[in-house]
């Protein structure tokens, strides 16, 4: 996180508790990451004692495995691993909803689910999911159609940023201009409400905690810190320029819109297909893709009709079946659908990229299509 002019204060571990404490006696739920499943998962906390401390990730194309943190500093941390499967993006834009509508017997302001009653604090943000939720509301909130059941989700968001402490080897942030680092709350407000790097120092384990918004800064006066040591400033910003050199993985810079629009009929993209499974993992994970089906459905027992919502896939052959017969009939359409949507024609919409460099569709493609060497492969010729 770059320097800024808000005060910049020291959090002890031991007080963590507090923290949720607090967001939870102000009304909110507060959600953060968990272990179920042998993934590290969002879910809604309670306590400390479910956050995955004293754990850490392995990851690369195709795997990923969760274990112990072998002994020394980094074993003592409640946020030394990367991202799982889930993003954020299932609590604001879930993956079922229901719609109002004429049939429906659900009211129009009634939430769509009982996770809206209250309103949401999320604990743990990384730096590339900011970036995504911020593209996010560009897609659900500009423009002259906003989402309603989007945006009363995102109104009273509480943001808890944590910065990153160790990368993935499928971990591409720092080429998309999306991480590691966290935004500066000056120059990006209302990216984060409080933001936490945690430190291991001699014999002291805690966080250096920043406001990045007026709320922020009234939660943060409510918890007993200490005003944080140049040392311990050192040590946060080393921390997060060592992260930054030590990836990778990289997008090719520049311009991508261009060069691949100009490369639709590339020989690489069958290549590609003979891969893909067109599963659709890269796009469920990934925290701003957005595209989605209605369906209505019909219960026969009392006779109502629900229009619902659903994640849905460009990967899905029935996604694009018009007219009898689906657009996009073959692996490589849709594979090249994804990839130049995602890198080119999203600028073109949105006026920024759909991705973020989190990694995720590398680290759970089935197959193990890297993002990053796709696109290096079509823009070598």
């Amino acid at each position: 996180m770059q320097p800024s002019n808000r005060p910049t204060r020291w959090f002890d571990h031991t007080k963590l508790q507090s923290l949720i404490d607090l967001l939870r006696s102000e009304g909110f739920c507060v959600v953060g990451p968990t272990i179920d499943q042998q993934a590290i998962l969002y879910d809604e906390i309670t306590s400390v004692l479910q956050l995955p401390r004293g754990f850490s990730d392995s990851q690369s194309p195709a795997l990923y495995q969760i274990s112990k943190t072998p002994s020394g500093p980094a074993s003592q941390k409640y946020f030394h691993f990367n991202l799982g499967p889930h993003s954020w993006k299932k609590y604001l834009y879930p993956p079922h909803s229901i719609l109002p509508g004429e049939h429906s017997s659900q009211q129009p302001d009634e939430p769509n689910e009982p996770s809206t009653a209250k309103p949401l604090a999320i604990l743990g943000a990384r730096a590339c999911e900011l970036a995504a939720i911020a593209i996010q509301d560009r897609v659900f909130l500009s423009g002259p159609f906003v989402d309603s059941d989007y945006a009363l989700r995102r109104k009273d968001l509480l943001v808890i940023a944590v910065q990153c402490t160790t990368a993935a080897n499928t971990c591409f942030c720092a080429s998309m201009n999306t991480g590691p680092a966290l935004p500066d709350p000056e120059t990006h407000p209302q990216s984060f409400d409080l933001a936490l790097t945690e430190l291991v120092l001699n014999d002291q384990h805690g966080f250096v905690i920043q406001s990045g918004s007026n709320r922020g800064q009234e939660l943060l006066e409510k918890l007993d810190t200490t005003q944080a040591t140049q040392e311990m400033l050192e040590m946060r910003d080393q921390s997060i320029n060592h992260l930054a050199a030590s990836m990778n993985r990289s997008m090719p810079s520049g311009n991508l819109r261009d060069p691949l629009m100009a490369r639709l009929n590339h020989p690489h993209w069958e290549d590609v297909a003979k891969r893909c499974l067109s599963c659709a993992n890269c796009t469920m994970v990934c925290p701003t893709c957005f595209c989605s089906s209605v369906d209505e459905v019909h219960d026969l027992v009392d006779e109502t009709i629900v229009r619902q919502r659903r994640w849905d896939s460009c990967f899905n052959p029935d996604f694009s079946h018009t007219s009898g017969a689906p657009v996009r009939n073959t692996i490589r359409s849709r594979y090249r659908q994804w990839l130049t949507h995602k890198l080119a024609t999203w600028h073109d919409q949105f006026d920024t990229s759909g991705c973020v460099g989190c990694g995720r569709c590398i680290t759970w493609c089935p197959v193990g299509i890297d993002l990053t060497q796709e696109v290096a492969k079509l823009l070598e010729t």
